[in-house]
């Protein structure tokens, strides 16, 4: 089968269109035929720092040498404990080395694909719809009529948060640069911020949460910026700093100081489970959530897809679609 695999090319790594092996499915795991993947920042830091592949792998207790994580796709063979799917189901979830015609996954980071919502919408879910939803629902507790910013609206985490923050009813206020406004007021924003001409932190403004998906202000800033009792959290710590020394220096005030503060300063990764992806994919079937789709790319352009995003470019999700059989 063809699959995207890492390519040592001088002093880093790359990735490239190979001929591999078929995967075999677990006594847990469906094989998937991918129809559709989407990048996420995550695949950005694994190619850019071979380093964390060994660190996400013992996190995680699968080996990862493949990228691709978000997959929708239909079932073509199941492990023989797995009793919930068969082959032909139509599937979307997470998995490792989901850039590929054929890729495993553990049942329990699958769901049923609603009929309504295609392979490419489903595919853009898992990774930033859960952070999105286990923030906004779990962390943060968002109850109707709450101010809750969402720094970073218009990209593939932001798209979702917005749209879930008005879902539970609280009064959303984006943060994007110029380009993006029209859109993040089309997915449901009472208010947008462009951050090239304003800064949140420097404003009378001050709301109950702070979804942070850009990490561009001191912990002194979002600690002004929230309301006595209110809640910062940090969407996704791979996704708050281009190196390891950036994130360490941005999370360094964050938890020596937040104990002695009044407000709560939370760092969130997303925990995939079946429950939560069922959750969302009803949202999208009915129409409370849309899933903002940037550009597709095919398997082989996966190299420019994982570019686009890395370069900041995307606005919602980018796809890597694959032909169906």
């Amino acid at each position: 089968m063809k699959a995207i695999i890492y390519q040592r090319d001088g002093s880093r790594d790359v990735l490239k269109l190979e001929e591999v092996e078929k995967p075999t499915p677990a006594d847990d795991e469906a094989l998937i035929k991918v129809r559709a993947a989407s990048v996420n920042p995550l695949d950005c830091h694994l190619l850019k720092h071979r380093r964390l592949r060994p660190v996400m792998s013992a996190l995680s207790k699968a080996k990862i040498t493949r990228p691709g994580r978000d997959v929708a796709g239909q079932v073509e063979a199941v492990g023989k404990n797995v009793t919930q799917f068969k082959p032909g189901d139509n599937v979307f979830g997470a998995c490792y080395a989901a850039f590929a015609e054929y890729a495993c996954a553990r049942t329990a980071a699958l769901a049923f694909k609603p009929d309504h919502v295609s392979f490419e919408q489903a595919a853009s879910v898992t990774i930033a719809g859960l952070t999105a939803l286990q923030a906004l629902r779990d962390k943060a507790e968002v109850q109707p009529a709450q101010k809750v910013l969402i720094n970073g609206a218009a990209g593939g985490v932001g798209t979702f948060a917005v749209q879930i923050a008005k879902s539970y009813g609280a009064e959303v206020t984006g943060v994007c640069s110029t380009r993006n406004i029209d859109l993040v007021r089309s997915i449901g924003a009472d208010h947008v911020i462009d951050y090239t001409r304003e800064d949140f932190a420097a404003s009378a403004e001050r709301y109950d949460v702070i979804f942070d998906l850009v990490s561009n202000h001191s912990f002194s800033e979002h600690r002004r910026a929230l309301t006595p009792k209110g809640i910062y959290i940090g969407g996704g710590v791979l996704g708050l700093g281009d190196s390891f020394l950036g994130l360490v220096t941005h999370l360094i005030p964050q938890l020596v100081l937040s104990p002695f503060v009044s407000q709560k300063f939370i760092t969130l990764m997303a925990n995939v489970n079946q429950d939560d992806l069922r959750i969302l994919g009803e949202l999208i079937e009915a129409g409370k959530v849309t899933p903002v789709i940037d550009k597709r790319f095919s398997l082989s352009e996966t190299a420019a897809a994982v570019s686009h995003v890395q370069g900041k470019h995307a606005r919602g999700k980018v796809i890597v679609e694959i032909a169906a059989a």
